[in-house]
């Protein structure tokens, strides 16, 4: 159609077309509230069809009352295991209908804030959250009367549900695994120290130590980002000092980094220095050693929350679920 080749084509166009009201295009293309019959409804898709024309979906989100979407706001995305998350939720999300709109922090609570800003916005019908530090912005949350599932361990409020794992009990199991290998000289490499889960983590790991009377060494204490360039780093700050027998990195990025270096100083693992980590994800299992690392049931998590956003409005709830040791090769065993 000439005329429509420089404009927007409407459903006036798609009426035209199809030699029909406006009102029967309408009725086809929202499947109600009216039947139509099915000779006419192949007419009009057809004339979709031929015309290129497609619905607004801002008008007719408006016109529902729904969007269809969710917001999620991860602290980065590049972290394999935030980004399984991502993946998980987007896939549970899409079996009702909805789409994902994703907000990467990028380790930023100046970029998280306007990312929440952002989503609340576009009116999303639920928000799933994990703050950069756990520290979130719940009152910019519960002023827009939004549902919202926080993935953080933090207490449940009006209208913020909480699904968390037990990370200092995870951090506590996973060295108490490598203590029962007979490892007594065990080191930690950390996220940031502000950080709640590194203090979760940290606080774990000196549980165990301490539980089974083994010094806890400061030099063998080290701090930095959750990257895998830290990881790498951190390895070769501990040399200076002197090797532990064993080292918990706190998540899988660290690890990655630790046995690059190792490898490049010709350290085995775990023959000469035992390596377990937190947050691992499948890639976990395609290194060399594979990695000995704390799970979390990702697909789980997905299902729980999705579920609780198409269940609202309910009480709000706290739900723990629980964490597993995938067990390697890197840890001994």
């Amino acid at each position: 159609m000439s005329d429509t080749n420089d404009r927007k084509v409407t459903r006036v166009d798609v009426a035209r077309e199809a030699g029909t009201s406006v009102a029967v295009v309408s009725y086809v293309i929202n499947n109600g509230p009216r039947p139509v019959a099915e000779a006419t409804r192949q007419k009009v898709l057809a004339a979709i069809k031929k015309t290129g024309y497609r619905p607004n979906g801002i008008a007719k989100a408006l016109a529902s009352g729904s969007t269809q979407t969710y917001g999620l706001v991860i602290p980065d995305i590049s972290n394999p295991f935030l980004a399984s998350i991502a993946h998980a939720l987007q896939r549970e999300a899409f079996k009702y209908g909805h789409v994902l709109l994703l907000g990467d922090a990028g380790d930023s609570r100046v970029r998280e804030k306007e990312l929440i800003n952002n989503l609340l916005l576009r009116q999303v019908e639920g928000l799933i959250y994990t703050s950069v530090d756990r520290h979130p912005y719940v009152d910019l949350i519960q002023s827009s009367g939004t549902p919202c599932v926080m993935l953080d361990r933090i207490e449940a409020a009006e209208g913020i549900s909480t699904i968390q794992v037990n990370e200092k009990l995870a951090a506590y199991k996973i060295t108490r695994h490598l203590i029962k290998h007979g490892y007594q000289n065990i080191g930690i490499i950390c996220g940031p120290n502000e950080m709640l889960n590194t203090q979760d983590r940290l606080n774990g790991w000196k549980a165990a130590l301490t539980e089974a009377e083994l010094s806890i060494q400061q030099k063998w204490i080290l701090s930095g980002e959750y990257t895998r360039d830290w990881g790498y780093q951190a390895i070769y700050q501990m040399r200076e000092e002197g090797f532990p027998d064993a080292i918990f990195a706190t998540n899988e990025l660290q690890a990655f980094g630790c046995l690059k270096a190792l490898a490049e100083l010709k350290l085995r693992v775990p023959e000469d220095i035992a390596l377990v980590c937190f947050n691992g994800t499948v890639q976990s299992e395609y290194t060399v050693p594979t990695l000995t690392t704390v799970r979390q049931p990702v697909d789980k998590i997905a299902q729980k929350a999705i579920h609780i956003l198409q269940n609202w409005p309910q009480k709000e709830a706290i739900c723990e679920v629980e964490f597993e040791l995938q067990i390697g090769h890197s840890c001994g065993c």
